[in-house]
Order: C-alpha cells, then structure tokens, then sequence
C-alpha cells in the first residue's frame, strides 16, 4: 500500500506510537515466550505475545486507557459506560479507577462469573442483559443517555484500535523483524492495530486474522465485501463472540490484512491444552485461537518464518479449563 492510500485508513503507525506513550506507567509491557515443540509442530520459529499477563488479564487496558485519556478533562469526569463479555469490561473498569471516574459496564448474563466478579472488583457498576434478545448498543446508548456518561467501545473507535496496536509495537521490539503476524479477531480493534504497525515496520509481513467456525462474521464479510451480521456464537470463545466486525476495523483491516482463517472449538481447546501443558501458560479459549492456527497450520505461512502470534488473554473460567484439560 502506498503513503497517500494508508493516510486515508482510520488509523497509522504514529497513532499507536502516541498511544504507547501515554501507556507508559500505565501498562505493563507483556512477556514473549518461545517453545521448541511449537517450532516443530507448525514449521515456523513463533513467538507468542502473551498478553494474559496483561494487567486485568487481557490486551484490552490497552485500547481502553487511551480512549479515557483522550477525553476532554470535563467530560471525562462524568464518567464513562460499555458493553463488554469480560475483558473490555475490566479495561474499562481499571482506566476509570486510574482516573478516578464512574464506570458502568453492561455485560451479557452468560459471561463468566470469573469475569463479572473481576470487573465488580475495580470498582466498576454492572448491568447484565440477555445477548438473544437485547442490544448492546441500545442499552449503552440509554445509559450514557440518562447518566450523561461517555461510551468507551470495545473496537469500533480509533483510539481504541490504536492502543491495541501497541501489542504488535512491544513484540516488534522485543522479537524483532518478523515475517508473519497471527492475530485473534472479534470486533477488530486487536487486529487493525497490529496489521497497522506489522505493515508500517515490514510491508511484507503476512498479516492472519483468525476467527472461530462458529463466529464467522469476518470470513463472510470479507467475502461479500460489506459488513454483515450473523446469529448470536455459540463459540467456546465467548471473549469473541461478536456477531458483525467494527466499521472501522473493518475498513483497516481489509486494506492491510492478508487472510482470516476459521479454527474449530476442538482445535482451540487442543491449543489450550497445548499451552498450558508444553508452555505452561494458562489461557482462556479466545486467547488460543491464534495458537490454534498456528499449531494445525491453518495460517498458510512459509517455512521456518518469524512468526508473531498473538495471545489475547487470560481470563478463563476454571470450570472450563478443568473441563478442557480432562477432555481427551
């Protein structure tokens, strides 16, 4: 992509430059793990981003504390409100607990508990709602309405997109040049940040974004080339069960992004288990999607290459992982 044609994209590698900086103190700058029997298992040299060691557990403080701290002072203050199924929730929470502001964080009712209790635990109001028969948005909407509070979106935004961009800025710097970049996606906001910066530091960088069969809104909205909507996932990923992509991440992603691969929910639990019995990293079952490309070679990516993958979070209910891990 040309200088002119990336300057009318949403967002660009200075955006995510900036927000890194107002990250600082703030953040904390993840670990890269490296495993052998991973090399040999997917045929590349990878390197996971293991963003489950993130502060509330997850990428999402990232795009959520650079939204915050971009708002006028004055509005800020009043407060701030979004639907989130756990991890945006928590990143929320904790950037108006930084600031010191009221947040209210509207959560389906069939999130886990683990996450609900978190985002109660800094500080934030709860409202749950019922995903089959409710609107996210509506309810966001109302509340800000009535409470005069500011809505934090979870991917639609680019202040948002540009935070979690800085997933991909630390691994680049921590990695090095890398030739390829797995990237778990749901709204958008991780991937559109980080095919962002991949492309800006290496043009050629193979760009993957990877969904759940069973929440496949990106496949067929890249394939019908407009934005479509799908029935509520039944995905075991319940981080990325959104039903349609972000208008923005959506038009960044499909200029920068190379391919959007589908796992199955067996192949995702097979990558939890991977991980935390070769790896020992615990991970909740949307932070296994990119491993789980990775792993079955789903991502299409050239012999030994330096290849980024992308672990989104942590934040697993425990019932689940025993589960997983007994299941064989």
């Amino acid at each position: 992509m040309n200088e002119t044609a990336a300057s009318r994209l949403p967002i660009n590698i200075d955006d995510v430059r900036a927000a890194a900086e107002r990250l600082k103190g703030v953040v904390k700058t993840t670990p890269v793990h490296t495993s052998r029997q991973a090399n040999e298992q997917s045929g590349v040299q990878a390197f996971f981003k293991c963003e489950s060691f993130q502060r509330g557990g997850a990428f999402k403080l990232r795009g959520a504390f650079n939204a915050v701290a971009r708002l006028d002072p004055d509005e800020r203050a009043k407060g701030v409100v979004a639907a989130s199924s756990g991890n945006h929730a928590q990143g929320v929470a904790i950037s108006a607990q930084h600031f010191g502001i009221p947040a209210v964080i509207c959560m389906p009712d069939d999130t886990p508990r683990l996450k609900v209790a978190a985002t109660h635990g800094y500080g934030a109001e709860v409202v749950e709602f019922d995903r089959h028969r409710e609107s996210p948005d509506q309810i966001v909407t109302r509340i800000a309405k009535e409470r005069g509070l500011t809505i934090i979106p979870p991917f639609d935004h680019v202040d948002v997109m540009a935070g979690q961009g800085t997933v991909a800025l630390e691994l680049w710097e921590q990695a090095g040049p890398l030739d390829a970049l797995i990237v778990p996606l749901g709204g958008g906001g991780l991937l559109s940040g980080c095919a962002t910066v991949a492309k800006a530091l290496n043009p050629d960088c193979h760009v993957i974004g990877v969904e759940p069969e069973g929440a496949d809104d990106w496949v067929l909205s890249l394939a019908r080339g407009e934005r479509v909507i799908i029935e509520p996932p039944t995905t075991i990923a319940d981080g990325i069960r959104t039903r349609q992509p972000g208008r923005l991440p959506f038009e960044q992603v499909r200029a920068l992004v190379d391919d959007v691969v589908l796992v199955s929910d067996e192949e995702v639990k097979e990558a939890m288990r991977f991980l935390v019995l070769r790896m020992k990293l615990v991970v909740e079952a949307a932070g296994a999607v990119a491993p789980a490309a990775l792993l079955t070679r789903r991502a299409g990516i050239h012999e030994s290459a330096r290849t980024g993958v992308v672990i989104s979070g942590g934040n697993v209910d425990p019932d689940l992982l025993c589960s997983v891990l007994l299941e064989r």
